[in-house]
């Protein structure tokens, strides 16, 4: 384990500066803002609905078909403990790939495409578990806190594999 950490840090400092920006697509729930890496992001399209499954937790709204895909939208405000959102049709569903898997994750609006240094992003503050669990890390951009999303930890525990 040492000898592995020892690597990753000397790696090519070159390679490193090159790579030590992130671009985050912004999306607000509430007053919060919360941000995933522009990569992993599909597409942005309007809440429109979805069919629910049965046997699934409170945050998962159901399925949509995405072009023959069959894609899980989940509710980014009830997966916070925040109760379910009451979608209207300025809500949007943000598409993104998680692995090798593309889900939905619904949430009030898109606001904007940021631009943060890696080394500008702090580990979650101690004190709200969900918070710890769903984020991974947290960056100030133009004065206000971005929270990072863990997609995978997002997604986990929805029982969709049935």
């Amino acid at each position: 384990m040492e000898a592995l950490s020892l690597r990753e840090d000397n790696g090519d400092k070159t390679a490193l500066a090159g790579q030590n920006t992130l671009q985050l697509i912004a999306f607000s729930i509430g007053e919060q803002t919360y941000g995933v890496e522009i990569t992993t992001v599909r597409e942005i399209r309007a809440w429109n609905g979805a069919t629910p499954l049965p046997n699934t937790r409170e945050f998962v709204r159901g399925v949509i078909n995405l072009r023959g895909t069959i894609v899980p939208i989940f509710d980014l405000r009830a997966r916070f403990g925040d109760g379910q959102t009451s979608p209207t049709k300025n809500h949007v569903v943000v598409v993104m790939s998680v692995g090798d898997k593309w889900v939905g994750i619904l949430v009030d609006a898109v606001s904007d495409i940021l631009t943060v240094s890696r080394d500008d992003i702090h580990n979650v503050p101690e004190g709200n578990a969900i918070d710890t669990e769903l984020l991974n890390g947290i960056v100030t951009h133009d004065s206000r806190m971005v929270g990072l999303i863990d997609l995978h930890s997002v997604v986990s525990g929805a029982k969709l594999d049935a």
